[in-house]
């Protein structure tokens, strides 16, 4: 039988009571330096000052959610819906501020029979609403084909170009930004980073280059505006097709560029050199051989090749490579679906299976973390525009991922997050860089 409503205002005031107890245990055995604010606006401690850095939760159907299903996905929920959240801060500060005691040695520290006692009372609490990622399934299948992939295209990068703007630089180059001080703002090392991209691959007047998932169209306006080339650009994203086509004539370059509304394996044509920028992310194991046999299809003979991706740690073995973490499951599932990243000996591998020999392998991981980091900044000091925008779970679903992207990378966490460019000719080789726990990027040429 329900408890009557007396007894049960009764049991959350002794909840409510337990918790606060718990989280006093827990500060001072743990040195924690942030506060606490309760759902009935309490603090922890009790003379918490306004202007602290605090971890709040909204309701206790939280606590309780989180007791019976500990998972990245419960806490994905509830933090995009608001009801766990920080207050004066970021999940920069939060991660600065986390105690440094090991699993092990928490277990060690805190008073059991408190902790158990105390989590015990929440575990019949309804866990509330709302659960505003429930209903989405983004993982979708992987197997290549046309209609796969454009949906997931669409599905992440078709949520609105005014969102994008509001955190990406002027040119909107949405992939690592290149640092020749680490002081720079995202404008100048995008910029960097595109003259670094049209620099490898020795771009010339009149080329043709093919660009991979050109995006907004940053890199192939800037490659045919200050190297002369003939540069075409492809993407499955409906939205990113409009704006790149309105930049193209805007800067009056439509005798230079042209932008594609087309999956890649059925592009025709020939090319001097190809870029592929952050779009390999999103082919899938399964379909790295047809990948590969399409860049050297569309390549000339000796032609350049840079190929710029995110790469995992390598495992010892396939199985072990394939056994992802639930980070990267929530990724896939929120964020990017069907995305599968490789790790840097696989990329290699494939690129000199497919006729390639590769020249040189560059990290960028402390790049792409300070990218990240720029990118959620921008986003959260303009997050009113982005909740009118897209609402606020999306805004905060992205700020929550760019914060852990960059977090993940500069904690050298790469078995989830690195990036890579690799530039291969059809045929030299030198790999230069430690790829282990990196970011490459591999430059390679088909061999004739």
């Amino acid at each position: 039988m329900p408890p009557r409503q007396g007894e049960w205002i009764l049991g959350a005031d002794e909840r409510l009571k337990s918790f606060r107890q718990l989280l006093v245990h827990a500060r001072e055995r743990l040195g924690v330096d942030f506060g606490f604010v309760l759902w009935d606006g309490s603090t922890v401690p009790s003379d918490l000052a306004p202007n602290a850095f605090a971890l709040s939760f909204a309701d206790e159907g939280a606590i309780g959610a989180l007791i019976r299903r500990p998972k990245i996905e419960t806490l994905a929920n509830l933090w995009v819906a608001g009801r766990i959240d920080l207050r004066n801060g970021t999940l920069f500060d939060l991660v600065a501020r986390r105690p440094t005691v090991r699993t092990r040695e928490l277990r060690k520290t805190l008073d059991k029979t408190l902790l158990v006692k105390t989590l015990a009372k929440f575990l019949l609490v309804p866990r509330g609403g709302p659960w505003p990622l429930e209903d989405i399934h983004g993982d979708k299948a992987r197997s290549g084909t046309e209609t796969e992939n454009k949906d997931n295209i669409q599905y992440h990068y078709d949520v609105s170009n005014a969102f994008y703007a509001l955190f990406l630089d002027p040119q909107m180059v949405y992939s690592c930004g290149y640092f020749t001080d680490w002081s720079n703002d995202i404008a100048t090392a995008q910029r960097d980073k595109l003259d670094i991209i049209c620099r490898k691959l020795r771009l010339k007047q009149d080329e043709t280059f093919l660009d991979i998932g050109s995006g907004w169209g940053a890199l192939v306006c800037h490659a045919a505006q200050n190297y002369g080339v003939r540069a075409h650009g492809v993407t499955l994203s409906e939205t990113q097709f409009a704006l790149a086509n309105e930049k193209v004539a805007k800067l009056g370059l439509e005798g230079r560029v042209t932008i594609e509304l087309k999956d890649y394996t059925r592009l025709e044509g020939s090319f001097d050199k190809i870029a592929s920028i952050g779009m390999f992310e999103h082919v899938g194991l399964a379909n790295h051989r047809t990948y590969f046999q399409t860049i050297n299809r569309l390549l000339k003979p000796q032609g350049l090749y840079l190929h710029h991706a995110i790469a995992r740690s390598t495992k010892a073995d396939a199985k072990g490579f394939r056994r992802k973490r639930p980070e990267a499951v929530a990724i896939a599932r929120y964020i990017f679906p069907g995305g599968e990243l490789d790790h840097i000996g696989m990329t290699a591998a494939n690129l000199e299976s497919g006729g390639f020999e590769v020249h040189d392998v560059e990290a960028w991981r402390e790049h792409y973390a300070r990218t990240c980091r720029l990118w959620h900044d921008r986003l959260l000091e303009n997050r009113k525009a982005a909740e009118r925008e897209v609402g606020k779970h999306k805004m905060r679903l992205w700020l929550a991922y760019l914060a852990g992207v960059s977090i993940a990378l500069r904690a050298q966490h790469a078995a989830d997050f690195s990036d890579a460019g690799i530039q291969t000719q059809q045929r030299h080789v030198r790999v230069a860089a430690d790829a282990r726990r990196s970011i490459p990027v591999i430059q390679s040429i088909p061999s004739s």
